[in-house]
């Protein structure tokens, strides 16, 4: 069957056709992706302004479009962070639905973190033992680990890329004493969450899943241990550490013509290389790997196991 998820987050609304059947891997047909950023569009109570609504209906009605022409069997649409947390969520769900037929499914922090591990535990397979996810998103940080398909401790707080990028870094580019504040305000964040993971096993992999991750690791020159494609790629922690200073000196146009870092990602880049780094460092973690597979495949393997 052809499965589509729509992904509706903090900074783009992104459709994925797979074509799937129980006890099979997910085979990716097309993607249709529109960059939205949210987070520009939250009115100083919360809310969504009008432009911002009518900007992800759009989207939305244009994902739906693709969806027909792909002739998808199922659409599995969902919504994250940033509608999750809008004070005018509930009023925005009911005109999206009322407009283009999609009822959004809002998925919770934990959800969002259960399923992504799932994902990358699919991606690994049993024998990879231990696993501590990590995905930075939008507008919030997940947090998973365990060694079975479903985490023994999953997180999500609120230090999304584009969340951080508007909160802490408003200038373009920011100022040193901006990134400062945004290095202590994610440190006094993590600090807790990571002492509720000490309790629990090391892990045997440590494993960033967002296209956040991976453009980091691109850029800083990752390694790769010679699995396959894409596989395996590695981030060092130093040399990530290296590279923030350097990123957050430059503009976002310029920002573009380094590996890595495309044009939807330019503008929040700085924030989440900084939250990466921050929690890299408060987990001990001097290297982590990156997987392909995230909350939309963990979406499409949850529904799978459904119709199994």
């Amino acid at each position: 069957m052809r499965l589509g998820v729509l992904d509706v987050g903090s900074n783009t609304v992104h459709l994925l056709v797979v074509d799937a059947h129980p006890g099979a891997r997910p085979v990716p047909s097309s993607t249709h992706k529109t960059v939205v950023r949210m987070m520009r569009f939250l009115t100083p109570d919360g809310a969504i302004s009008d432009d911002g609504v009518e900007r992800l209906t759009t989207a939305i009605a244009s994902a739906v479009a693709a969806a027909t022409a792909e002739k998808v069997d199922e659409l599995l649409p969902f919504a994250t962070s940033a509608l999750r947390d809008a004070t005018n969520g509930a009023a925005v769900f009911a005109h999206i639905e009322r407009e283009t037929g999609v009822a959004l499914r809002v998925l919770t922090g934990i959800d969002e973190s259960r399923l992504t591990f799932l994902a990358v535990r699919r991606w690994y397979g049993w024998s990879a033992g231990r696993i501590l996810g990590l995905d930075i998103g939008g507008g919030s940080l997940e947090i998973a680990s365990g060694i079975d398909e479903y985490p023994d401790l999953a997180v999500s707080v609120p230090l999304g890329a584009g969340r951080m990028t508007v909160g802490f870094l408003v200038d373009d580019p920011p100022t040193d004493p901006q990134v400062a504040a945004l290095r202590e305000h994610a440190r006094e964040v993590l600090a807790d969450v990571a002492r509720r993971f000490a309790k629990l096993d090391k892990p045997d992999h440590v494993v960033g899943t967002s296209k956040t991750f991976r453009s980091l690791a691109r850029l800083a020159g990752s390694s790769h241990d010679g699995v396959g494609p894409d596989d395996r790629v590695r981030l060092r922690r130093s040399k990530l550490a290296d590279w923030v200073p350097r990123l957050a000196a430059i503009g976002a146009q310029g920002r573009t013509s380094l590996p890595g870092i495309t044009p939807e990602r330019t503008a929040q880049i700085v924030a989440g290389a900084i939250v990466a780094e921050e929690a890299m460092r408060v987990f001990g973690v001097r290297e982590l790997e990156t997987c392909p597979w995230a909350l939309r495949e963990g979406l499409i393997l949850r529904r799978l196991d459904e119709l199994a």
